[in-house]
């Protein structure tokens, strides 16, 4: 058994196909399918079904490749171990986000990792909580950007800012005229939201109890696929919505709506970076965490007169 072939099945189980993942592993697929079955006759077990369409991994199986993925994260410790004074940002750090937050943060972000980490490169991508809480688990990632509440077996999570919600209306909408907006009373108003799957829709909705209730009554509630998206339906006159400060501050398509905030207490959410309790570069982690907060002391102020 060794650390290539541990490789091997960790890397076939998160693609369930032998080409992809020699493709991903950097060898032909008859290396790594004799790679494969050699473990599977050196352990006693099949760890994969096969089939014409599809390759799974058996009840078995699934245990092997969590224990193979624990094993691969401990060797790489033990790499970092023993280069001992190798700087930790080196190496590339692979980081997500929640649509919701990466595009406005990342264009931020990383000019701030460069000032701070100019020889770490980064990996960055943006999914929905539920898939990068998968990528953060199997070590496809590295460190996630998401809302709270989070919660993930041996994943260490760090609250870093509460960001309020504001309320984003047609500029010619009578509620414009208003500095600020009662909560209570947006399930009068045709909503814009985002669709299912995405973490802020929930927020919203947990955060305004009057619109929650007006979803389950089915009325009043539209569904778009981005914030942008509802940006521009919101400045077409479809409707009204909820947006969080970052989308609005600095956006260059801002002046196409009118925003305000909310009346005490505002709604809002808690913005966190998760890792892997295993992952052996804290330095990385912490450079991180700097940069996030950077970002957020140099957004500029929101005008909303």
């Amino acid at each position: 058994m060794t650390l290539t072939e541990l490789r091997y099945i960790v890397t076939l189980a998160q693609e369930q196909h032998f080409g992809h993942a020699a493709e991903r592993c950097y060898v032909s697929q008859p290396t790594l399918s004799i790679a494969v079955k050699k473990l599977e006759e050196e352990l006693g077990v099949a760890l994969f079904e096969r089939s014409k369409n599809a390759v799974r991994v058996t009840p078995v199986g699934e245990k092997v490749v969590r224990q193979a993925q624990m094993v691969l994260e401990q060797a790489e410790a033990i790499r970092e171990m023993a280069k001992e004074g190798k700087d930790q940002l080196a190496s590339p750090l692979r980081i997500g986000a929640i649509y919701t937050i990466g595009p406005y943060l990342f264009p931020r972000l990383i000019p701030q990792m460069q000032a701070l980490a100019p020889q770490m490169p980064l990996y960055i991508e943006e999914n929905f909580t539920e898939v990068l809480r998968g990528k953060i688990r199997n070590g496809e990632l590295d460190a996630v950007i998401l809302a709270l509440p989070f919660h993930e077996p041996d994943v260490l999570t760090r609250a870093l800012y509460d960001e309020p919600f504001m309320m984003v209306l047609p500029k010619d909408h009578v509620l414009a005229k208003e500095s600020e907006i009662d909560a209570n009373r947006i399930n009068e108003e045709r909503m814009l939201l985002l669709g299912e799957g995405h973490c802020f829709r929930d927020q919203v909705l947990e955060a305004c109890p009057t619109l929650n209730q007006s979803f389950h009554d089915q009325h009043t509630i539209t569904e778009g696929s981005s914030l942008e998206t509802i940006r521009m339906m919101v400045a077409s006159g479809l409707g009204t919505s909820v947006l969080p400060i970052s989308a609005i501050e600095g956006h260059p398509s801002r002046d196409l709506v009118a925003t305000r905030p909310f009346k005490a207490p505002q709604p809002t959410r808690t913005v966190a970076l998760a890792w892997r309790a295993s992952f052996p570069r804290p330095q990385a982690i912490e450079a991180l965490m700097q940069a996030i907060l950077a970002c957020r002391q140099q957004e500029p102020v929101l005008d909303i007169a």
